[in-house]
């Protein structure tokens, strides 16, 4: 379903990604992970189409990204669902309005169709009773599964997620990649996981993917990183699983 192949990306001077390649097969999810700096984010913007490599490929079901442009970019686009960091809800809309939002924009749905719809998913992620507030009247973690829920409305082919624990507590955060988990199983996309989230992301992932100075040092199934002896994966894992990466 994915296929980033031999992707480079400088910014001025800066070179980020120096040859990146994977693939994520359909109904599968990857996790990205490495240190913080290294390009996990701008890799994720790629496969999205909102960054143009300088060299290099992305194939989504066989269609090159890097190559479509206007009415054929955006119907590919279009069968993408991406959880941003922070969330980025709309703050002068309630919940309801924000999940809401991409069926009004891109449906001929009735408001009573639409209704429906975005309280069925509203209660898929627990938020049902919040519809009618404000993401400045709700906690860090209700935010990020509200964003779930706008993401997944639609019910996209892939789900790209960036950081999506990031500013939770360790309980809440738990709950996301749950959460998260549960969505796969019940809609069957294709996912990218951007994340700091080691060891426990790997409880709802299928392949791991380490960058490391601008290409894919590691790319295999979770169990193989946990045992890997290599220099460099072992005391990233290791230091993760205590705590002491950030």
């Amino acid at each position: 379903m994915i296929r980033v192949q031999e992707i480079y990306k400088s910014f001025g001077k800066a070179q980020v990604l120096k040859g990146v390649s994977f693939e994520v097969p359909q109904g599968d999810i990857l996790a990205l992970i490495g240190r913080s700096g290294y390009g996990k984010s701008v890799i994720l913007k790629h496969v999205a189409g909102l960054l143009k490599p300088d060299k290099g490929h992305v194939f989504i079901n066989g269609s090159d990204l890097c190559n479509l442009r206007g009415r054929n970019l955006l119907k590919l686009i279009e069968r993408f669902g991406f959880l941003f960091q922070n969330g980025a809800l709309f703050d002068s809309m309630t919940i309801f309005d924000n999940v809401a939002f991409p069926l009004r924009e891109k449906t001929r749905m009735t408001e009573r169709q639409i209704r429906e719809r975005v309280l069925t998913e509203l209660e898929q992620v627990g938020l049902i009773g919040s519809e009618g507030k404000f993401p400045s009247q709700i906690s860090g973690g209700m935010i990020k599964r509200a964003s779930l829920a706008r993401a997944l409305i639609e019910e996209p082919d892939i789900m790209l997620f960036d950081e999506p624990t990031t500013g939770l507590d360790p309980i809440t955060g738990k709950s996301i990649l749950a959460l998260i988990d549960s969505c796969h199983r019940r809609i069957g996309f294709t996912g990218i996981i951007v994340t700091h989230e080691i060891p426990r992301v790997f409880s709802v992932v299928d392949q791991v993917a380490l960058l490391h100075e601008g290409v894919v040092l590691f790319h295999g199934s979770p169990s193989e990183i946990m045992t890997s002896d290599d220099p460099i994966i072992r005391p990233f894992v290791q230091a993760a699983t205590d705590g002491a990466v950030k």
